[in-house]
């Protein structure tokens, strides 16, 4: 796992044999001064070790590359509701205003479900910057916060009354069986373990 003294060191070698930032004529320093870390950076390092300890049951991340922590998968394997026994993808992206700015998250595994679109879209108050239950993105907000969120959609955070898949919500108040038939198929068809 990547450690913050790794990443300075990193940003300070710069990967070049460098000439200690010396001058060359009137043209100042040369482009191998050390890069500054910002400040996503900085907090991603210790968000991502937090976030290893605490991650719930249910939830796996996946780092495609160690050196990256402002893009990873978030694996879900609920394993009670109408999604248990699905495994349900999410690719989530920390923008460089983070953490003033949420985290960008897409579903990318196709599902039935109220908050959730068909094309991957997520219903989640904390992943809007303002929202209006007042529940939105604030800079107090962690990377763990939006995993338990997304985790929660599957079971206590499941809002029929506010949904983005307005055929999902309605075909649950009409038809609750032929609601959990219709996310059973797309269970299997898209998300089998």
């Amino acid at each position: 796992m990547i450690t913050l003294a790794r990443k300075k060191k990193e940003s300070g070698n710069g990967g070049s044999g460098g000439n200690g930032g010396s001058t060359t004529g009137n043209s100042g320093p040369l482009s191998d001064a050390p890069k500054r870390i910002s400040i996503r950076e900085f907090l991603l390092v210790k968000e991502v070790q937090e976030l290893e300890q605490n991650l719930p049951t249910t939830c796996k991340v996946t780092f495609h590359d160690p050196n990256v922590l402002s893009e990873f998968t978030l694996v879900i394997s609920p394993n009670e509701g109408f999604w248990c026994g699905g495994r349900f993808k999410f690719s989530i992206l920390v923008p460089e205003e983070y953490n003033m700015a949420p985290p960008k998250v897409k579903c990318l595994t196709k599902l039935w479900h109220p908050n959730i679109s068909v094309d991957g879209d997520i219903c989640l108050s904390l992943l809007r910057l303002n929202s209006i239950d007042g529940l939105g993105w604030a800079p107090t907000r962690r990377l763990k916060d939006v995993i338990w969120g997304l985790n929660s959609l599957f079971t206590d955070l499941l809002n029929f009354d506010d949904p983005l898949n307005i055929e999902a919500a309605e075909q649950y108040s009409k038809d609750k069986e032929r609601f959990q038939a219709k996310v059973r198929e797309y269970v299997s068809a898209y998300a089998r373990r």
